[in-house]
């Protein structure tokens, strides 16, 4: 888990936002602070991996509390009212540029991407690392899915439905079809129409046109057609 702390001088907003951390289950809040001096007692006492700061606030800035941050420094995703700011905290490297109010699938989007870029940094920690699951944000909570439970997914415009071995209701997220196959390993999945990923496992036939999933039928696009014939050779004996 990342262990983050939570900054900014708005109780009200400060409120929220370790509401928003405490959504994301890889994230650990350590401690939420009104302004940056007590940040910087925090990050002087324990190791902290990623830092949600706003920028207005007295004494210190958010930019100016990184700026004075060491070689050794925690992740930043700042989280302001001011657009203005935004071309001089990417010049500090901040992870993200969040604009209050935040959408709950924007700040799991900036969330995901300060996890992937931990893993990156520490991948000597993780010679082996390969994902297993992803957590897909459904209301307002995030769920844990296994890839391996996973039989196909159907895509429904802004919408897909994730249907699954361990239940007979598909989740229903929203997120297009192409940002799900992006998070899928490669190797266990194949899309065979742009409505259809499908789990390579979980086939049982092909059949000219159409892959059957026990009684499920799902066409094979003609665009896709070629992928899905380099599949039925690879495992042709």
């Amino acid at each position: 888990m990342l262990k983050c702390i939570a900054v900014d001088d708005e109780p009200l907003a400060l409120k929220l936002l370790a509401d928003n951390i405490s959504k994301i289950p890889f994230l650990n809040l350590i401690a939420s602070c009104e302004d940056a001096f007590a940040a910087i007692k925090i990050l002087q006492e324990q190791k902290i991996d990623l830092v949600f700061i706003d920028i207005q606030m007295p004494g210190l800035t958010g930019l100016q509390f990184i700026e004075s941050l060491s070689s050794a420094k925690p992740m930043v995703i700042i989280i302001t009212a001011y657009k203005q700011y935004a071309l001089e905290g990417f010049s500090l490297d901040v992870v993200d540029y969040l604009i209050k109010p935040v959408p709950m699938d924007r700040f799991i989007k900036a969330c995901n991407k300060a996890q992937e870029l931990y893993l990156l940094k520490n991948k000597k920690n993780f010679p082996s690392y390969v994902p297993e699951y992803i957590f897909v944000n459904i209301g307002y909570s995030m769920v844990k899915v296994m890839f391996s439970d996973i039989v196909y997914i159907e895509g429904l415009r802004e919408y897909i439905k994730i249907h699954l071995k361990s239940t007979p209701k598909p989740l229903v997220v929203r997120m297009g079809i192409k940002a799900m196959k992006e998070e899928l390993p490669e190797a266990s999945f194949i899309q065979i129409h742009k409505s259809y990923l499908v789990a390579i496992p979980s086939i049982t036939s092909i059949r000219k046109n159409s892959i059957f999933i026990g009684d499920t039928e799902l066409f094979i696009g003609d665009t896709y057609k070629e992928e899905v014939q380099k599949l039925l050779e690879s495992h042709r004996h």
